[in-house]
């Protein structure tokens, strides 16, 4: 059989099908268990060792090293790991994710695929029409399985024999032939190639099957394992690029783990692979250098490989963090980084766990909107024209930011609300856009009061001490009401949330305004209470009072009463 442009759109669909199913059976999981796999990682992390174990284990059962990289650089970019916990975890990832190869290699090669697929969709088909509960999502679990099965036996039959194409392996051996660089060549063909097709398990997969077929000579083919390792690290790159500083700090962590470990292993591999063989075989494998027994063999050394420098790197954790830390600087620009969203990844994961980020992000969102309160009680204080300007822009400023954070939240969701979602996850993204909806319209407020103080001091009009001094006691009250909003917003379960507290001020807000209105009212007639002073008076304490309205509603969205 010639090897062309029909047998390489064969291999592309064949290596689309097995994508696919992994991406079904994956994001099966996560739905069905989203809130325990959080909990699992919030709570299994406390020492590097029990983070390689978590790692590990979530690896193993998303059967993706992405998600959980994803996943891990979200938590951190939320605040709910540390980069030393996060490091554990991204290292058990490496472990996890050489399953994927044992998979292929016993079940791929080993027996026929098709014979477990069609009972698998017997079993998962039914399932996805069932609403009660999750069981629809773990039907998506199994029928990704069951479709990654037949992706591999499709991949597996989509590549030639390499004795029917004698001159690709001729091509191959004339680039084997120069020690360290041909290995780095190939650890550079295994890094492109999954950057290309973005999964570290689908280009195992196709080292696998080439094996398989003859293409690939163990020494080669391990080299591109090696090059795997590294470009499953672009994903978490790519997450962490819209992260903050941590969150590009963990990434980081990941990229110097693999590479350092690639490094040691390139040119340790010529002796390392013979250690293994001999090994292998004294165990009762075929001889991994063989074409029966090469799947086995580059299952066997990518697992060892990556818990050899897990054990090696373990160690050197703080070392990792140091240069992580060195090498990503941290932004000290205050309103550069409140201009930004600070726990929302660029990446979308599940809903299921997208949702704390959001959660997260509402509430960075709230302390932002805060800022708006200090800056009108500084406004109001403030006698220096050039100053007075200076605090009217960082008003207009952060109500520009406030707009565009609203804008990137609602997207989100939008994005969010797309894919299949539960009944629980849908109610708290209809809170997150709410609040957001809420705090937005409190950016608004703060701005017109300050265009109605700047309108007043060009005009030459000014408040009485008395007038100045109530508006700085509810500007105060106000300040105490966002206290509370925020600390609403930072209760990781809203279950817990009282609106108690919230009403109170929000009470006291009321009648500060009602006072100031009656008060206003009565001492128009006055002679030297100046009209148009205290109409704009009336104005910013009315404005206020809706700010407080506001913030009400806030915390009603967090107690589900909106």
């Amino acid at each position: 059989m010639d090897f062309g442009i029909g047998s390489i759109i064969q291999i592309l669909g064949a290596l689309a099908f097995f994508i696919f199913g992994m991406k079904m059976m994956s994001e099966g999981i996560q739905r069905a268990a989203g809130s325990q796999l959080r909990g699992f990682l919030g709570n299994m992390t406390k020492n590097r060792v029990l983070g390689v174990l978590t790692g590990f284990l979530i690896t193993a059962l998303v059967q993706s090293s992405s998600a959980t990289t994803v996943m891990t650089v979200s938590f951190v970019n939320a605040g709910l790991l540390s980069l030393m916990e996060s490091a554990g975890v991204m290292m058990g990832a490496n472990i996890g994710t050489t399953i994927t190869g044992w998979l292929v290699s016993v079940l791929g090669f080993k027996i026929k695929l098709s014979a477990y697929s069609i009972p698998l969709f017997a079993i998962g088909v039914p399932m996805l029409f069932m609403n009660k509960g999750k069981v629809k999502y773990w039907g998506e679990f199994i029928v990704g399985f069951a479709i990654l099965f037949l992706g591999l036996s499709a991949l597996k039959d989509a590549v030639p024999d390499i004795k029917h194409n004698p001159e690709v392996l001729e091509w191959l051996k004339s680039f084997s032939n120069h020690g360290i660089w041909s290995r780095l060549f190939f650890v550079f063909v295994g890094t492109v190639l999954t950057i290309v097709v973005q999964s570290s398990s689908a280009a195992m997969a196709i080292t696998l099957t080439m094996c398989a077929q003859g293409w690939l000579p163990f020494d080669v083919a391990a080299a591109m394992i090696l090059g795997e390792n590294i470009g499953t690290t672009i994903t978490a790159e790519l997450a962490s690029i819209v992260g903050n500083t941590a969150a590009k700090r963990s990434a980081r962590i990941h990229s110097l783990f693999n590479v350092i470990g690639v490094s040691w292993m390139v040119i340790l591999l010529p002796f390392f692979l013979p250690i293994l063989s001999t090994f292998m075989m004294s165990i009762g494998f075929d001889d991994p250098t063989s074409k029966e027994g090469m799947a086995m063999g580059l299952s066997a050394f990518h697992t060892s490989f990556n818990m050899i420098n897990v054990l090696i790197m373990i160690s050197f954790v703080p070392w990792l963090v140091k240069v992580a830390t060195r090498t990503v600087k941290e932004k000290l620009d205050e309103d550069e980084i409140n201009s930004k969203l600070q726990f929302i990844s660029g990446s979308i994961i599940t809903p299921e766990l997208a949702t704390i980020e959001l959660q997260k992000e509402t509430a960075h969102f709230g302390q932002v909107t805060g800022k708006m309160n200090e800056f009108l009680e500084a406004l109001l204080k403030e006698t220096d024209e050039k100053k007075r300007r200076k605090l009217q822009k960082k008003l207009a400023k952060y109500e520009n930011i406030t707009d565009n954070m609203e804008i990137e939240i609602t997207e989100y969701i939008t994005k969010l609300a797309d894919k299949e979602i539960t009944q629980e996850t849908s109610i708290r993204l209809r809170t997150y856009m709410n609040i957001a909806n809420d705090l937005e319209r409190i950016g608004d407020i703060y701005f017109q009061i300050a265009k109605n103080i700047e309108a007043k001091n060009e005009k030459k009009i000014y408040f009485l001490p008395e007038q100045r001094e109530n508006l700085l006691a509810m500007i105060k009250l106000v300040g105490e009401g966002f206290d509370v909003m925020v600390n609403n917003l930072k209760v990781s379960d809203y279950a817990t949330v009282t609106k108690t507290k919230a009403r109170e001020v929000e009470d006291r807000i009321n009648i500060m305004r009602n006072k100031l209105r009656d008060e206003n009212h009565d001492k128009l007639g006055d002679e030297e209470y100046n009209v148009e002073a205290a109409m704009i008076y009336n104005t910013i304490f009315s404005s206020l009072e809706r700010v407080g309205d506001h913030l009400i509603n806030v915390t009603e969205s967090v107690v589900g009463e909106i």
